[in-house]
C-alpha cells in the first residue's frame, strides 16, 4: 500500500480485542505489513509458501488470513470503506438498489471433487461466485458455490446474507433472465425488494451493453485484475470468498487514495543519457 492507500485503511481498519483490553494475546507483527502480505498474494496470485521474503513468515500471514476470515473482520473493513467511498461521492451510506450476476472460475488441482461442479453454459469446472453490488458497482454481498449450482437456487442465499444485516435499505435489484423462479420470488418479496429482470433485445448478437447489467459485468472484470481470482485455488468455499472480499478491498483502497502512480514517474531525458 502507498502512504494515502494506508491512511484510507487504517481508519476504517476494525480494532482487535487487546488494544481495547477486553484480552488475547498481542499480535508479532504490523497489521501494515500483514495487510500488505495478503494483499500481495491476491493481487499477484502467488502460492503462500512463495510469499517474499520482504513480509512476515508465510505461516504468520496465512493465520492472519485465517483469524480475519472466522471474524469477518475484511468484509467489515470493506463495509467501512465502501460507506466512505458512498458518503465522498454525495450519496446514502446504504444503497437501495442493486445489480446481482454470477461468474464461474475453472479449479485448480487444490479443489476437491466434493466441492467443484461443472457449468455447462460456460464450459467451466470450478466454482461460481455470486455478487450483489450497487448501481456504482460497489461489492455489497458474495456467495460461493459449485459451478454447477443455478443463479436462481444461490440468489435467495445471497439476498437472505445481505439483507440480514441491520440497516439495510435495499428495494430493487436488477438481475438478467437467468433469475427467475418461486424460490427467488418468494425471498425478494419476504424482505419487499423488487426484481427487475433486463432482457437481450430479439436478435441481437454478439456483445451489447445492457442497461444497469454492465454495471455488475464490470465489477466482476475489476475481481478478476487480482490474479488469484483468475484460478480456483482454495480447499474451502470461504476462502474463496474471502479473496473475493480482499480483491474489492484492494480496489476500493486504491480508489479513495487518488488511484496514486505506484511506480515512480519514467523520465526520458535520464534514460537517454543513461544509454548515451
Amino acid at each position: 500500500m502507498t502512504d494515502a492507500e494506508w491512511a484510507e485503511v487504517r481508519s476504517a481498519m476494525p480494532v482487535p480485542a487487546w488494544l481495547l483490553k477486553r484480552g488475547g494475546r498481542p499480535e508479532a507483527y504490523c497489521h501494515r505489513e500483514m495487510l500488505d502480505a495478503v494483499r500481495y498474494l491476491v493481487d499477484n496470485g502467488v502460492q503462500w509458501v512463495a510469499m517474499p521474503v520482504d513480509f512476515p513468515y508465510w505461516r504468520a500471514v496465512y493465520d492472519f488470513f485465517r483469524r480475519w476470515r472466522a471474524c469477518g473482520y475484511v468484509r467489515e473493513l470493506h463495509e467501512r470503506l465502501r460507506r466512505t467511498t458512498r458518503e465522498r461521492s454525495g450519496r446514502n451510506t446504504e444503497p437501495s438498489a442493486g445489480v446481482i450476476d454470477s461468474q464461474s472460475v475453472d479449479a485448480s488441482e487444490t479443489v476437491g471433487e466434493d466441492s467443484r461442479g461443472y457449468d455447462g453454459g460456460k464450459s467451466r469446472d470450478g466454482r461460481k461466485r455470486h455478487i450483489l453490488t450497487d448501481t456504482d458497482g460497489l461489492l455489497l454481498e458474495v456467495t460461493v458455490t459449485t459451478a454447477d449450482v443455478h443463479d436462481s437456487k444461490a440468489a435467495p442465499a445471497l439476498l437472505e446474507t445481505f439483507m440480514d444485516q441491520p440497516g439495510r435499505l435495499l428495494k430493487l435489484v436488477w438481475v438478467d433472465s437467468a433469475y427467475q423462479g418461486p424460490a427467488l420470488a418468494e425471498a425478494f418479496a419476504r424482505h419487499g425488494v423488487r426484481v427487475e429482470v433486463v432482457r437481450r433485445s430479439d436478435g441481437q448478437r454478439g456483445f451489447v451493453v445492457l442497461a444497469r447489467r454492465w454495471v455488475v459485468e464490470r465489477t466482476l472484470s475489476w475481481l478478476s485484475r487480482s490474479r488469484r481470482l483468475n484460478r480456483d485455488h482454495e480447499r474451502r468455499l470461504d476462502h474463496h470468498a474471502q479473496m473475493v472480499w480482499w480483491a474489492a478491498v484492494i480496489r476500493l483502497s486504491r480508489h479513495l487514495a487518488g488511484d496514486a502512480p505506484r511506480w515512480p514517474e519514467k523520465r526520458p531525458g535520464r534514460l537517454l543519457r543513461a544509454r548515451a
